[in-house]
């Protein structure tokens, strides 16, 4: 199934700056093929569920190895039937007007 999602890793106890264990997802997130977009609060990919499932795994036991003694991840996703819809069609859709 293809899916388009979000991921946000965030590391805790590892202190105040979390840049360094973000940095270290994008190339786990590239590796996979899933067209990482960093934004403010998250990072948002596409692809196959399995593969980005896998990826985001990967992603959350990173932070830990990094020294995270916890971390919290949320992850939005969503799918369609109808039609394919990558990440790049929602965004021209809005400035589109709708």
């Amino acid at each position: 199934m293809k899916i388009t999602a979000e991921i946000c890793v965030i590391p805790m106890g590892a202190g105040v700056s979390v840049s360094r264990f973000v940095a270290a997802c994008r190339p786990i997130l590239e590796a996979a093929g899933l067209n990482p977009v960093l934004h403010a609060y998250g990072t948002n990919v596409e692809g196959e569920w399995d593969d980005v499932f896998a990826a985001f795994k990967e992603c959350h036991q990173t932070i830990h190895d990094l020294g995270a003694p916890r971390v919290f991840t949320t992850i939005k996703v969503g799918s369609r039937t109808d039609r394919p819809q990558s990440n790049q069609d929602k965004i021209d859709s809005i400035h589109a007007g709708g």
